[in-house]
Parts: structure tokens; sequence; C-alpha cells
């Protein structure tokens, strides 16, 4: 199989060596996303909620552009850096993964890239629908 690379300029571009996304038959694998604002490359704010919600706005992005989206994603792993912002973050991830939510990780880590709270990243089935399914996300 081979893999290919997945970009878009929806989502903050690669701080370092890495791709967005890359996609391995029918999985997509994202790296993780900050809570950062493509067009200024700042974050949307400094509370923890404000970059969840962009970090997770920014993985829909690059799903997105690979051909799926959140309703595909199948494992999530969450880095915070403050684990008592868990209850915060986990508020607002509840309201892009509502139904059916994905088995999920969540971890403290020491610090983040760009100074951040969160970050997150997620494995996802490609979509395999033709397209224009009423009950499909991606179509």
């Amino acid at each position: 199989m081979k893999t290919q690379i997945i970009a878009t300029d929806n989502a903050p571009a690669a701080v370092g060596p890495y791709s967005q996304g890359t996609q391995l038959g029918d999985f997509i694998f994202t790296a993780g996303q900050l809570g950062i604002v493509p067009e200024t490359g700042d974050f949307a704010g400094s509370d923890i909620e404000s970059q969840t919600r962009q970090a997770l706005r920014n993985l829909q992005a690059v799903l997105e552009t690979g051909g799926s989206c959140l309703e595909h994603v199948v494992k999530v792993t969450v880095f915070l850096r403050d684990m008592e912002e868990f209850g915060q973050m986990n508020e607002v991830y509840a309201q892009f993964f509502s139904d059916k939510p994905p088995a999920r990780s969540a971890v403290q880590v020491g610090a983040l890239p760009l100074g951040g709270r969160v970050e997150i990243e997620a494995i996802a089935e490609v979509c395999g629908c033709e397209g224009g399914r009423e009950e499909c996300c991606c179509c």
C-alpha cells in the first residue's frame, strides 16, 4: 500500500518535518492539532475551551481534505498540558463527538508545542460511499 500525504490550508501548516495527515489504505492518521487559527497563526484564545474547539476544527479540516470526517473517527488521543483542565476540554469535545464517540485516550504532558494547552490527533476511516448520500457526513 502506498501512503498518501494530506495537506490543507484550512488547518495550521506543519511546524516541522511532518505531514498534517497521511492516508494508508482505508485509514487516515492525523498529526496532533493545536488550537491555532490557520489564517492568523495565533491560538484561538488562551483558555482550554477555545483551544480545544479550534484544535477539533483543525482536525476536522484535515480529515475532510482526506475524504473523511469526525463521524468516521475511530480513535482519538488528547494531550493536555494540565489534567486539571480535563473537564473543560471534555465539555467542548462532547459537542463534536455527541453521537457514537470514538475510543479515546487523554494524557497530561510536560509541555506542548508553541505553549499550547491541548493537542488532539485522530485515526479515521476513509468514507467509502460514492457521494451524495444524505446520511454520509463526507458527501
